[in-house]
């Protein structure tokens, strides 16, 4: 038998929770509390699909026609999501990232993003993976190891799990004032709208049922320690709380219709980004990385009973 899709298997462990970061993207496979996933899963046989649990850098979401232009040099990028004509969630979601530290609660996954036709900067990107007494914590920086500046963003993709069912049972709430609103054929940003007292106010919790989300959220609330949180309110009375820190301004919800049969709605992504989507041409939050310089974004998400 050949190795898993994923590739190499990378446990963690912390009391009742555990979780499995894999080779291949170097995101999320598994993370479950007790008998309970909290993330959504994927099988150790299947290839990752809807970006399950990946680390999306060099940029998160999509960019029109994989063109951008950088220190008036134009740049292509291969498309990724060729029905739509964009590049989709960076470069590294097919890569093979390397364990760099272990310990029996945390790995420490690395990637080194050479110069490429389209992106030819020379990026080392770290993923910091813990468990603790708050759950999940995962950590990315990124260094610029070239000798001049490089466009930069990062995300993440984790889709929040309602335990047995789909998420039509499940309400959401998520202190966020507005919401970029997107071109159904392309999914590239078309404006804004403020959210307060419409469909799309999870400010107060949301039953999820009939709605079909693929959007960002911007302008989130936070609180004192500078997070904003998105709760998941499951209907077997546990709470899949995901947090922020400040350098992700940014929250996509997808509610995973347009996936495989068997995986709509199986799962809520909540997917932390530091820059909207398209934002290598709009230059929106996008990072100006300098020679020499790094990114550090966190997030994380625990099982609330």
């Amino acid at each position: 038998m050949g190795d898993p899709p994923s590739g190499e298997q990378f446990e963690i462990a912390a009391g009742s929770q555990r979780a499995t970061i894999v080779e291949v993207g170097g995101g999320i496979r598994v993370y479950e509390d007790g008998e309970r996933a909290v993330l959504e899963p994927f099988e150790l046989g299947e290839i990752c699909d809807g970006g399950h649990g990946a680390v999306l850098v060099p940029w998160p979401n999509r960019l029109a026609e994989g063109r951008y232009s950088f220190d008036g040099i134009e740049r292509r990028l291969a498309l990724t999501e060729p029905a739509r004509g964009n590049a989709i969630h960076g470069l590294g979601r097919w890569r093979n990232w390397r364990a760099l530290e272990r310990e029996p609660d945390r790995v420490l996954m690395g990637l080194r993003l050479h110069p490429e036709p389209g992106y030819p900067f020379d990026l080392e990107v770290t993923v910091d993976y813990r468990l603790g007494e708050d759950g999940l914590s995962v950590t990315t920086t990124a260094r610029n190891l070239g000798a001049g500046a490089c466009p930069y963003g990062t995300g993440q993709h984790p889709y929040l799990s309602p335990g047995a069912g789909t998420i039509d049972g499940c309400s959401l709430e998520l202190g966020a004032a507005t919401l970029i609103t997107t071109d159904p054929a392309s999914g590239l940003p078309s404006g804004r709208e403020a959210l307060e007292g419409g469909p799309l106010d999870f400010r107060a919790p949301r039953p999820l049922a009939g709605l079909q989300l693929d959007s960002p959220f911007a302008d989130l609330e936070r609180d004192a320690d500078g997070r904003a949180r998105a709760r998941l309110l499951c209907p077997d009375g546990a709470t899949v709380e995901l947090w922020v820190e400040q350098a992700y301004p940014f929250i996509e919800l997808f509610t995973g219709d347009t996936l495989s049969p068997g995986r709509r709605r199986r799962g809520l992504a909540v997917e932390p980004m530091s820059c909207p989507p398209n934002a290598f041409q709009s230059l929106e939050g996008l990072v100006r990385l300098g020679a020499g310089d790094s990114h550090t974004a966190a997030w994380g998400v625990a099982l609330r009973r």
